[in-house]
């Protein structure tokens, strides 16, 4: 999804509690990847790897210029023979300490040995983070969630757009004098015209 299908979905959804919802949970990531700079850990469940995810978060940190929020891929089948971008496994996620952030994906329940990995890595002190369908225990385990209810009219795979795309927007305040509509479209301007970086 480029950046004007993202700006008509946002009008689309203005007005609801999705655009503000995604924002609030793509400033609470940006913010712990940019406080501790310890590296952000994307994980799903075994039966869902939130790759596409991976991949927008990887643009944006390249166009945003915060290379903080590129992250690490865990995955529950990682093999030692996959290219290195995909082959980190689940102990990763144990080994995450204090300063390291860990966003979890799951359209359904994570499963007892992710759950158990996740609480390693908060008791640890990392910073975790939920995106899904609403999980309790991942939601009593997470320091920010985003719930996306099945029947909530956005499904997962918009909801991540929106948040990718947010948490690499530029937040700093408008100059004096500025009106903030010329600076939303000089940045989509810039977002549009900047060469992609080299995709994964």
């Amino acid at each position: 999804m480029d950046a004007v299908r993202v700006a008509l979905l946002r009008e689309v959804l203005a007005g609801t509690e999705w655009a503000a919802a995604t924002r609030r949970f793509a400033g609470a990531l940006r913010g712990s990847v940019a406080s501790y700079g310890g590296g952000l850990l994307l994980v799903g469940t075994a039966e869902y790897e939130p790759w596409h995810l991976a991949a927008h978060l990887v643009d944006e940190a390249a166009w945003s210029g915060t290379p903080e929020l590129a992250p690490t891929l865990v995955r529950h089948g990682a093999r030692p023979s996959d290219p290195a971008h995909l082959a980190v496994g689940l102990d990763r996620v144990t080994a995450a300490r204090r300063g390291e952030t860990l966003l979890v994906v799951s359209p359904s329940a994570p499963g007892g040995a992710l759950l158990e990995r996740v609480d390693d890595a908060r008791r640890a002190g990392a910073t975790v983070l939920a995106l899904g369908a609403g999980d309790r225990e991942l939601g009593t385990m997470a320091h920010e969630s985003l719930v996306v209810p099945q029947d909530a009219g956005l499904d997962l795979d918009t909801a991540q757009h929106l948040v990718s795309a947010a948490a690499g927007e530029n937040v700093l305040p408008a100059p004096r004098g500025r009106s903030r509509l010329r600076d939303r479209l000089s940045r989509l301007a810039d977002q549009l015209t900047t060469p992609p970086p080299t995709r994964w």
